[in-house]
């Protein structure tokens, strides 16, 4: 009984070194769930990508962004480069329990002056980024802030100047082009920057405006996740029962509303299915799509994800933890128990039994 993530292994791996060859200085990131897939394995595959580029002459994976301090040791075992950690460093929590033997591995990201000081009086060999603060407002000094660091930057190893930009459409380069200026004004000891969320065309541009300093793209979702066609998700059909209307099932004793079946299969609030994150889109479509599921889920008829004969089915009930219930109305192609079914997921929110990768 498994939700499980099929991976078509030479289109993935084809896929992987294709963003690699195109995008120099390429930082594969590996940070939550590990995009489906789980952070050891990516960890593995960016080794994989990190000793290819080698053997070509090109720099693909010296480094890999986690996400956070915790996720460190899910991946350092499996792959032997510099470790960036995105989130900030603090001066409490999992930031001051890194591992003293992958403390020289390790990059850290410096978002405040004050944090800076403190890493270096605690480990005056830190290796680190300084974050400069974007239109996200998420971390990050101003300009201003970054000039008056002075001469603290001439202590531990300064690896380079930090950008994570939005994900709205539009053009990044004007922001860029102002984050730069800053860096450039402030003196630092560095031409190295790290961005996120540039396209390809940004990139080329930037390093033909700025070619004394070297781009380093940190890439998570176009890398893992950026040739769909070679993934696919599948559950398990485990029961099948036919019923008629006004039947009752499920743990909210519910009732048919008519003549058909109610399927279990695999997968569950424990997977992560069922569970909607909310949405980027603020189209009005996108607003109105969501409130006519509102008032499907009101009279107690809500799409799922699970797809059969081509068709998304209705959840006959809110998901259970780890299998769901479907209704099928009477007519609709019925499979067998054992049967594997199409799962439509958002890979970054879901936790698959298994994945197989060919």
């Amino acid at each position: 009984m498994t939700l499980t993530l099929h991976v078509d292994g030479p289109r993935w791996r084809d896929h992987l070194v294709a963003v690699a060859e195109r995008t120099p200085g390429m930082v594969p990131v590996a940070k939550g769930n590990g995009y489906g897939f789980g952070l050891p394995r990516l960890a593995r595959r960016t080794q994989w990508l990190a000793d290819r580029g080698a053997a070509a002459g090109h720099t693909w994976g010296d480094v890999l962004a986690v996400g956070t301090y915790d996720e460190i040791g899910e991946v350092a075992s499996r792959y032997d480069g510099s470790i960036l950690v995105l989130t900030p460093w603090r001066p409490f929590g999992a930031a001051l329990d890194v591992d003293p033997a992958l403390a020289h591995r390790v990059i850290h990201t410096v978002s405040r002056a004050e944090d800076l000081a403190t890493l270096l009086e605690r480990q005056p060999d830190a290796r680190y980024v300084l974050e400069l603060v974007t239109s996200m407002l998420r971390h990050g000094m101003t300009g201003r802030e970054l000039r008056g660091l002075g001469g603290l930057t001439a202590r531990g190893t300064l690896e380079g100047v930090a950008m994570h930009l939005p994900l709205a459409q539009g053009s990044h380069l004007s922001q860029v082009q102002r984050l730069v200026t800053d860096a450039i004004a402030a003196d630092l000891p560095t031409r190295t920057l790290w961005v996120s969320h540039l396209t390809r065309s940004e990139l080329d541009r930037l390093r033909t405006s700025y070619s004394d300093f070297t781009i380093r793209p940190r890439i998570g979702t176009d890398l893992w996740l950026g040739d769909r066609g070679a993934l696919k998700v599948t559950a398990q059909v485990l029961d099948v029962h036919a019923v008629e209307r006004g039947d009752v099932f499920g743990y909210r004793s519910r009732t048919a509303p008519k003549s058909g079946h109610v399927l279990v299969v695999s997968g569950g609030t424990a997977h992560g299915i069922g569970l909607e994150a909310p949405t980027g889109d603020q189209s009005l479509k996108a607003r109105a799509a969501t409130l006519a599921r509102g008032g499907l889920d009101a009279v107690g008829f809500v799409r799922s994800p699970y797809s059969i004969g081509g068709k998304q089915r209705l959840f006959a009930e809110p998901p259970h933890m780890q299998a769901s219930m479907l209704f099928l109305p009477h007519g609709s192609q019925v499979p067998q128990v054992g049967d594997e079914i199409d799962v439509r997921v958002r890979f970054t929110a879901t936790a698959f039994d298994r994945v197989e990768v060919s």
